[in-house]
């Protein structure tokens, strides 16, 4: 009974060596699509006033994890039965971002008449506050959600060959990463002014680093948040051309000879566009047929 009981640790030390041996692998494969989703996600969680910020935050982290509880199971389902489905799942997911990061562009150069209308506001009520809070709360539990599928079907792929114990337990560890790493270091980027000033208020001299440090953080967070504004719009394209060119067969060439970032990025603004050009035409012909204009 005991030689029993020490095999059952001898087997448990082997998984968990397994387990960090290839959590390892697939968090270097996933690093990218995490840096991608640390900058889309701090772009969307930021611009809330300075009480709504954690928040707001808390409930994106909270839509974040629901999502992954959904995907987990369903990504392990479809690679044992349809792993066909795997690939259509993130190309529609890829269309989405695609389709984000087009409209952002768009919005920028033409802003729609309703954010127009709004930002000439100067008090906005407590009804459009909750509405422009809830758009965006949903907006990126929405992004989170196709980001977390392409984060788990690539460290899916970096363990597939291994067993389904050992499959389970390091995509969870991926996935609880990607929820628990990304968000906490957002947190701190959306209050790197309220760190920068008690940083500032906690140090004695006005000219040491402390300070200097405490002013740096406060200085830099509307710096930060626009970077982060344009990092995650390219990100999105970035994003969403990898996966065309890595899931589409044809497009395994498409610019063959230019840099990679550089061929997802075009794949990415060139599906972007049609996918949004449908969007408006079909929003236009919405309106045309069912919102006729009054006499």
């Amino acid at each position: 009974m005991a030689s029993g009981f020490f095999a059952l640790l001898d087997d448990i030390s082997v998984l968990m060596d397994d387990v960090v041996t290839m959590t390892k692998v697939s968090t270097k494969k996933t690093a990218g699509i995490l840096g991608d989703d640390l900058a889309v996600n701090a772009e969307k969680a930021s611009g809330f006033s300075p009480s709504r910020e954690l928040p707001v935050l808390w409930a994106i982290s909270k839509g974040s994890f629901l999502n992954k509880v959904i995907i987990l199971p369903l990504a392990f389902l479809m690679s044992a039965f349809v792993p066909s489905l795997v690939i259509a799942v993130l190309v529609l997911g890829g269309i989405y971002l695609a389709f984000e990061g087009a409209e952002k562009i768009y919005e920028y150069f033409v802003p729609h008449k309703k954010e127009q209308k709004i930002a000439a506001k100067e008090d906005l009520s407590k009804g459009d506050l909750l509405r422009i809070e809830k758009d965006k709360i949903r907006s990126a539990i929405i992004t989170d959600f196709i980001l977390s599928v392409e984060i788990i079907i690539i460290a899916l792929g970096a363990v597939v060959e291994e067993t389904l114990t050992t499959q389970i337990i390091v995509v969870s560890i991926v996935a609880l990463i990607a929820t628990v790493g990304v968000y906490g270091i957002v947190a701190l980027i959306v209050r790197m002014d309220d760190i920068g000033f008690k940083l500032t208020q906690q140090s004695s001299d006005k000219k040491g680093f402390i300070y200097t440090l405490g002013l740096g953080l406060t200085k830099a967070l509307p710096w930060v948040i626009k970077s982060l504004s344009v990092i995650g719009t390219l990100a999105l394209l970035l994003v969403s051309g990898g996966i065309f060119a890595h899931n589409i067969e044809f497009l395994h060439h498409f610019m063959e000879g230019m840099p990679g970032i550089l061929r997802d990025f075009v794949l990415g603004l060139i599906v972007g566009i049609i996918a949004l050009i449908i969007v408006k035409l079909f929003k236009g012909a919405y309106k045309l047929i069912f919102k006729p204009s009054k006499p």
